[in-house]
C-alpha cells in the first residue's frame, strides 16, 4: 500500500496550553486537548478549552470524556459529556472526541449517534475507546453508522507500529466513508512507513518531551499526587522540534512516496 497524494494531516494529543502552542508551532494541523494524561485524557477544564480556542491558529478538538477507566457510562455520566459538548460548541471548538461502549465490548450506537448529532456541526472523531471491542471490523461499522468523521486506533495493539495490519484493514474497509487516524508511538522515524503500509492519511501523537520543574523549593516530607514525589516536579510538554520532523517526515514521503 502506497502513501496517499494529499497531505498528511498531524493532530498532537496535549494537556496544557503551553503544550498545544509548542504543537502548532511545531507544524501540527490540529490538537486533541485533554487532561488528565494518568488516565489517558479526560474532558478538560472550561478555562484551558477557552484558552485554547483564543490562542491557537490549528484546529481544536477536545475529548469529552467524564472520568478514567472503562467506557461504560452511567446515565448521570452521559448527561455531563451531553453538556460538555454543548460548551464546546459555544466556544468554537472545530471538533469534539468520544468514545462509549456496551459492557459486551461493541460501540454503544444509540449514544453515540445523539451525541453525535448533538455536536453538529463539529466534528467528531471516536477515541481509542474503539481499541478495547471485541471485533473491530463489526465497530468501525457501527462508529460509520452513527456519523463520526473518524475513529483513532493503535490497530488494538500496544503502538501504531505493531498495529499497522489491522489498521491497513481498517482504511480499506472504511473507504472515503470514514477516516482512520492512527495513533500511539507514532514518530519521525516511523510515520513514512506508517502512511506506506497502511494508507493512512492522519496521525495522532503524542510527541512530547519531559522539563524539570522550575520550583526550588521542593518539600521532602509529603506528596500531592499518587505518592511519587519526583513525579511531582516534572512537567510534560509537547516537543516542539519532534513535531517539526514529523511534519518534515511526512510531507517528504508524501512528495516520494
Amino acid at each position: 500500500m502506497t502513501a496517499q497524494s494529499k497531505k498528511v494531516q498531524l493532530e498532537l494529543c496535549v494537556y496544557s496550553i503551553e503544550s498545544a502552542l509548542e504543537a502548532e508551532a511545531g507544524g501540527a494541523d490540529r490538537v486533541e486537548l485533554c487532561d488528565n494524561p494518568p488516565q489517558g485524557g479526560t474532558t478538560p477544564s472550561y478555562g484551558m478549552i477557552l484558552a485554547a480556542r483564543r490562542a491557537l491558529k490549528a484546529k481544536l478538538h477536545v475529548i469529552v470524556r467524564p472520568r478514567g477507566g472503562d467506557f461504560l457510562y452511567s446515565a448521570a455520566e452521559f448527561d455531563v459529556m451531553k453538556n460538555d459538548i454543548d460548551v464546546c460548541k459555544d466556544l468554537g471548538v472545530h471538533g469534539v472526541v468520544i468514545g462509549i461502549l456496551l459492557p459486551d465490548g461493541t460501540v454503544d450506537k444509540a449514544r453515540t449517534r445523539e451525541l453525535v448529532e448533538r455536536a453538529k456541526p463539529m466534528s467528531v472523531t471516536f477515541h481509542r475507546a474503539f481499541d478495547m471491542t471485541a471485533d473491530p471490523q463489526q465497530a468501525l461499522e457501527d462508529v460509520i453508522e452513527t456519523g463520526c468523521s473518524r475513529v483513532l486506533t493503535s490497530g488494538q495493539a500496544p503502538t501504531a507500529m505493531e498495529g499497522r495490519e489491522l489498521i491497513a484493514k481498517l482504511v480499506q474497509q472504511a473507504g472515503k466513508r470514514t477516516i482512520v487516524m492512527p495513533g500511539v508511538a507514532i514518530r519521525d522515524h516511523n510515520i513514512a512507513e506508517l502512511m506506506r503500509t497502511t494508507g493512512a492519511t492522519e496521525f495522532h501523537t503524542a510527541a512530547s518531551k519531559t522539563l524539570a520543574s522550575g520550583m526550588r523549593y521542593r518539600n521532602p516530607n509529603l506528596s500531592m499526587g499518587d505518592g511519587s514525589f519526583a513525579e511531582e516536579y516534572r512537567i510534560t510538554i509537547a516537543d516542539r522540534e519532534m513535531v517539526r520532523r514529523m511534519r518534515e517526515a511526512a510531507d517528504a514521503a508524501t512528495q516520494n512516496p
